[in-house]
């Protein structure tokens, strides 16, 4: 149990080692376990109350010189952290397969896409930059909130935690990222790239199921939340940001019904529906 700004929550039963969503946490600790084989393959230290407010303070410390620098520096250095990540791409892709169960094939491809950012980050770049309007009487500036808190989901572990930390941190936001409980070994991984090229207390790390989601949902220095994961989550955290009218991000689950047209190749959309149900353990939402 923990106090945070106030508020109080409670792991149930925690202390006997309780099953959250799926994942043990036992002594405090998230016993990750690899899917295929029953193996546990580490554990990993729960963020407690007193932790999670610490990280809070020093983003919040950290952002003000951290807005101060140019856009196009934040850019850069963003692309030199990624850059940094690339030097452990084989770990990174062997850790995902131990703690998330996709094959190597597939966790491969998706670190391949985690390390290329660099197109992605200009992307944002330009997208912050002023815009001059009607005929230069306006201009539209976009200034940062503040502490971002991103919540990563575990079935892309490692390039949707990147997916949103890397917006945040390009407008001038620092963050405070809490990786799925069920990859947080991946989560770490990256994060460690990120905090050993940023300056510190830009990007930062606390670990933990729910119970620390909610804890930075909210925290009152936290000014926006960003969050892939569960509808059920996601109406959780918008209900919690309610209350404060924090600004929030939220790309929530579910499986999306594929529409065949009788004009359709039917060889093809067959193969689109197998190839898209079964795909990354079937952890894939596909429009069509």
């Amino acid at each position: 149990q923990g106090v945070a700004q106030g508020r109080t929550w409670a792991r149930p039963e925690a202390e006997a080692g309780a099953m959250v969503q799926g994942v043990v946490i036992e002594d405090g600790k998230i016993v990750v376990v690899d899917p295929a084989t029953g193996e546990v393959v580490g554990r990993v230290p729960v963020s407690s109350a007193e932790e999670v407010g610490a990280v809070i303070a020093r983003a919040k410390a950290a952002q003000v010189a951290w807005a101060e620098r140019s856009l196009a520096e934040r850019g850069a250095l963003l692309k030199e952290a990624c850059k940094k990540l690339a030097e452990s791409q084989e770990e990174l892709a062997k850790t995902i397969v131990k703690e998330m169960g996709k094959v190597l094939a597939e966790a491969i491809e998706e670190v391949g896409g985690a390390v290329a950012k660099d197109d992605f980050i200009d992307l944002v770049v330009e997208a912050n930059k002023p815009i001059v309007m009607n005929e230069g009487k306006s201009i539209v500036i976009r200034q940062p909130h503040g502490v971002v808190s991103i919540c990563a989901p575990w079935n892309f572990p490692a390039d949707e935690l990147l997916l949103l930390a890397i917006p945040a941190l390009v407008a001038g936001n620092t963050v405070v990222v809490k990786p799925s409980e069920v990859a947080p070994m991946t989560g770490a991984k990256v994060m460690e790239a990120l905090m050993a090229v940023l300056p510190s207390g830009v990007a930062n790390l606390v670990q933990g199921d729910g119970v620390v989601g909610g804890a930075l949902v909210q925290h009152p220095d936290v000014a926006m939340c960003a969050m892939t994961g569960s509808s059920a989550t996601g109406k959780k955290i918008m209900e919690s940001c309610s209350n404060s009218l924090k600004r929030l991000v939220l790309e929530l689950g579910g499986k999306d019904p594929m529409v065949v047209f009788a004009d359709a190749d039917l060889d093809k959309a067959a193969e689109d529906a197998v190839a898209f149900s079964l795909m990354n353990c079937g952890q894939f939402g596909r429009r069509a």
